[in-house]
């Protein structure tokens, strides 16, 4: 059984090729998210599975930077209106931290790609445009404008005019270059007319326009010799991008359309990301509460078309404990259900690595250290405490103390407890959260589930118990009552936290101090 992303370098490594570029970009629009940062995971998993089978290969990424502004994106002010239309490279930094709005919006990606295990050639089709790298293609399409007319009309319901021209010139007026019309040329020169009211000429050698988009694509897959490319669905479409590039590619510039692989968008809580509406996820806030191992996972464990939902709320904790139990598989840890279903889990595991451990890692449960780190505070080794009190260390741990940790293991669970700090903070419901009270809180509860209190009270005198025990034990109690657990729990959580509700009970309970739990339960403190 082979990943997808294995059987996709098998398919290129049949290609007779001396290098595969795979390429990958991103239009400069405002934020970049988990959704339109695809191209690059995707292209970056592909040429590692290519080098794999000792294949020459490289990823690229290319800034659609020269594209104009078509809406504000969140969070600009509304003053930005005044630049849609224009470059995006010729748009100043909204904070004045960076050179432009284009590094401001790209440079939070790129300076994290390293966590990713990415490598990539950085390009900008703004600099492409300015150092002369398409002037022989736009030479070429204005050459060609019948005939990649006639192209584009097999594909639109109402035909382009005779006179169209397959180029956007900037407007020297105004700055826009959505708003331009190329009628004709002559040499090197464009004429134009722009919406503004501007009529004017540009040398294309100056780099103040570019091609129109499906043509622009064609002539960017022959300059860089693509072999293969993950793009949105959109562009996939019959009729698309992809389809009128592929045809101009082979019958303007004689290449082969590169390897395509398009991929489903990212929702975000079921909702479309949006840069301009501030509905997206960056790979920064990803990192801010997982390791980057579990992004690739969320994009590489199913096929790329199939749709995929995040949320970064309760949803999150069982997501964590379903790369959890595929780490356990894959180390043997865990059975899986089927053969089959082992042999599927450990491609996307390893597909998902960065740096593939002999090991298996350190894996303290995401969802127990929401409880422990509201117990304990930012301290690993009252968190190691509650871990070993709850037997949630494995068996190898289980005697060692928290001096006693190996260094990887260690760094392991600090990051851990960061990302739950984070997740806590950031994204975790308000059911979730609590405080023990210093004090007894003031809370009404009732002679029943006062009686419940003292009994277990008198239980955690008797002895220690594990997680499981103590679980029967209280439940034998409930039972003695009559009571209806909920009321029992709501007991428990009342005079810790001074809430309704809280973690699992028997878990919690133990992961506190003793002495501290018996005097609550008896009303005393």
């Amino acid at each position: 059984m082979k990943h997808w992303i294995e059987r996709i370098a098998d398919d290129l490594n049949e290609k007779d090729v001396p290098e595969h570029i795979i390429a990958s970009g991103t239009s400069i629009s405002g934020s970049i998210h988990i959704g339109n940062s695809c191209d690059i995971f995707i292209a970056n998993a592909v040429t590692k599975a290519l080098q794999k089978l000792n294949d020459e290969s490289k990823t690229i990424w290319i800034a659609d930077d020269h594209d104009p502004l078509r809406k504000v994106p969140y969070p600009l002010p509304e003053s930005y209106e005044k630049y849609l239309g224009i470059p995006y490279s010729q748009i100043p930094c909204p904070e004045g931290c960076c050179s432009n709005f284009v590094e401001h919006f790209e440079k939070p990606l790129l300076s994290l790609l390293e966590n990713f295990g990415i490598e990539l050639e950085v390009y900008s089709g703004a600099e492409m445009y300015k150092d002369g790298v398409y002037d022989d293609y736009i030479r070429t399409a204005l050459e060609n404008a019948p005939k990649i007319r006639e192209i584009f009309n097999k594909f639109r319901e109402h035909p382009l005019k005779d006179n169209w021209l397959p180029y956007n010139p900037i407007c020297s007026e105004c700055g826009r270059v959505n708003t331009t019309y190329a009628h004709s040329f002559e040499g090197d020169t464009v004429y134009y007319s722009c919406k503004c009211g501007h009529k004017g000429e540009m040398d294309i050698k100056s780099g103040e326009g570019k091609l129109t988009w499906r043509v622009e694509w064609a002539a960017r897959w022959k300059i860089f010799n693509i072999t293969c490319e993950p793009f949105g669905k959109d562009h996939a479409a019959s009729g698309g991008s992809y389809d009128v590039s592929k045809i101009i590619s082979r019958e303007i510039y004689g290449y082969d359309a590169p390897y395509p692989v398009p991929y489903e968008w990212i929702t975000l809580k079921g909702e479309a990301m949006s840069k301009s509406h501030g509905v997206f996820f960056t790979p920064g806030q990803w990192l801010e509460i997982a390791e980057p191992e579990t992004l690739n996972y969320f994009i590489f464990r199913n096929k790329p078309l199939k749709h995929k939902d995040f949320d970064p709320t309760m949803p999150f904790l069982d997501f964590i404990e379903q790369y959890d139990r595929v780490e356990r598989i894959y180390y043997s840890a865990e059975e899986p259900t089927s053969e089959k279903e082992g042999e599927k889990l450990k491609k996307i595991y390893e597909a998902s690595q960065i740096n593939l451990e002999e090991s298996m890692p350190f894996q303290p449960s995401y969802r127990f250290l929401t409880v422990a780190y509201q117990i304990a505070g930012n301290d690993p080794s009252k968190i190691y405490e509650i871990l070993k009190k709850n037997s949630q260390l494995p068996k190898e741990m289980e005697d060692k103390d928290f001096k006693e940790m190996e260094t990887k293991d260690l760094e392991r669970f600090t990051r851990r407890i960061e990302h739950v700090k984070n997740w806590l903070e950031i994204y975790a419901p308000e059911f979730v959260k609590f405080q023990v009270q210093k004090k007894l809180p003031r809370v009404e509860i009732n002679d029943q589930q006062k009686e419940f209190l003292l009994k277990v009270a008198d239980l955690l005198e008797k002895k220690d118990y594990d997680t499981e025990e103590f679980y029967d034990e209280m439940y034998l109690v409930i039972h003695d009552l009559d009571m209806k657990p909920q009321k029992a729990f709501q007991a428990i959580y009342k005079v810790i936290t001074g809430k309704k509700q809280g973690p699992r009970a028997a878990s919690f309970v133990l992961s506190l101090d003793k002495d501290l739990v018996i005097r609550r339960f008896r009303m005393k403190d």
